[in-house]
């Protein structure tokens, strides 16, 4: 009778004591504020510009002409009609420097709130620094995709290293990707392929926790296409990622080399000839043209 009876206490003690998994905090009147600050108030001014020039050149001396003679002799009539697609870029271009300054604006208010760390971030708790993740995480999106669905998409490097997401080398070049919008330190002279996912953040199973690490990637790498890596990746210099090849969790690569797989592994000679489908005598081939070619630039 007392043995089932400290069972039973046992029991009650390891259940108070267990992590109980709670629902996450929503949050939805900061995303909601986030988003319209962004998106609206990005409009204000381009859209101001654009109702004077609509209202006081473009209506009255094109729209409103009647005849179209007019409309190339006269200098209003000139300017409203070549002007237009100017006026337009300059605004979108307007547009685009406001989704970042407002976003930059937001951004830094979230790190005085939690700074940006590496580390653990529990969910089965409802903790600041969770909620504050949360709302990054949703700011940036917006800002990403009017980059990269834009005219100008090679700005996105621009965005990145004025809100402080992320920070891009001179002369890195990324294509389209999926995350890769935070946590992610890229050097000079990279290739980021497409469709290439970095994300410095996972979450462990369907209810796990968040694991965020930043992703650094040296100099002068280049990742073909496909390419994925996982939080607190490293990438050294002069690496080659070859297409659908993906670095698992706190993966170091020591650079000067091609990598293939998934998990990524060096690709010696003998790899790359059976991965490419090249024999010993396709290389020799190439190796001869190349001398004749040398051989005829040096004869002329």
């Amino acid at each position: 009778m007392e043995k089932n009876n400290v069972d039973k206490e046992i029991k009650n003690q390891d259940t108070s004591n267990s992590n109980k998994k709670q629902e996450i905090n929503l949050q939805f009147h900061w995303y909601a504020l986030g988003f319209s600050t962004i998106y609206l108030g990005s409009w204000l001014i381009p859209g101001f510009i654009m109702w004077i020039y609509l209202q006081y050149l473009y209506v009255p001396f094109f729209l409103n002409i009647k005849n179209i003679i007019i409309i190339f002799t006269s200098l209003e009539g000139l300017i409203a009609s070549i002007s237009f697609p100017f006026i337009i870029m300059v605004c979108y271009l307007i547009h685009l420097f406001f989704v970042g300054l407002i976003t930059k604006a937001w951004w830094n208010i979230t790190k005085k709130i939690s700074p940006v760390r590496d580390g653990i971030i529990p969910r089965n708790t409802p903790s600041k620094t969770l909620n504050i993740y949360h709302v990054r995480s949703f700011l940036i999106k917006y800002p990403k995709h009017a980059f990269n669905r834009g005219p100008f998409p090679w700005l996105i490097t621009w965005l990145y290293n004025f809100v402080g997401t992320n920070k891009i080398g001179k002369g890195t070049v990324i294509e389209e990707q999926f995350g890769a919008d935070k946590g992610v330190e890229i050097g000079e002279n990279s290739y980021i392929g497409v469709n290439s996912g970095f994300s410095s953040h996972a979450v462990d199973g369907i209810f796990g926790n968040v694991a965020y690490f930043k992703i650094k990637v040296g100099d002068n790498v280049t990742t073909s296409a496909l390419n994925c890596a996982g939080p607190g990746v490293e990438i050294n210099d002069n690496s080659y990622l070859l297409p659908i090849a993906g670095a698992t969790k706190n993966n170091v690569l020591k650079g000067d080399n091609y990598y293939f797989g998934a998990p990524l592994r060096k690709a010696f000679s003998r790899k790359v000839k059976k991965y490419l489908d090249i024999t010993d005598e396709d290389l020799e081939r190439a190796e001869n043209l190349k001398k004749k070619r040398q051989n005829g630039e040096e004869n002329e």
